[in-house]
């Protein structure tokens, strides 16, 4: 294995820097997850409350990014998502938003398909301050569920 890919080569990342970063990139179109990194430094004594702030925090503004992509870049943004491997994805991100519109942002937590979700919330020039506050309320639950469900099984 190349040691880029080493963890113990990042040791920056096991901090609240380094949750806030991967949860922000976690959020993106790339295919990463942060509740791996949330339950280390649980595991470490950490903080929960304050762990539970930092992810909720990049996470969302993970997806205030999605929705500025989309918002700002639409056309190229579709025709890039439309490739063949995810336009399934995005049909059914289409269709949740078509058939909830703006209440779908509280499962943009979900993985791959809430990604596209924030994207299309752009696309589609939803009304930002309730994107913000339903976002916020869908990724703030997934980690306080994280935080609890782990206080419980070490408690």
């Amino acid at each position: 294995m190349p040691d880029w890919m080493m963890l113990s080569e990042w040791p920056w990342l096991y901090s609240y820097g380094g949750l806030f970063i991967l949860a922000l990139l976690a959020a993106s179109l790339l295919p990463l997850g942060s509740e791996w990194l949330l339950l280390v430094l649980l595991s470490q004594q950490l903080d929960p409350l304050a762990l539970w702030l930092v992810a909720s925090a990049g996470n969302t503004l993970g997806s205030v990014l999605n929705y500025a992509i989309g918002y700002y870049a639409a056309d190229r943004v579709i025709a890039r998502q439309q490739s063949q491997a995810n336009i399934s994805r995005w049909q059914q991100a289409e269709r949740w938003f078509g058939r909830y519109g703006i209440w779908s942002m509280l499962l943009a937590w979900l993985p791959v398909v809430g990604d596209l979700l924030t994207l299309v919330a752009g696309v589609l020039r939803a009304n930002f301050p309730l994107f913000l506050l339903l976002v916020a309320i869908g990724k703030a639950a997934r980690y306080a569920v994280l935080v609890a469900g782990f206080d419980y099984m070490m408690g």
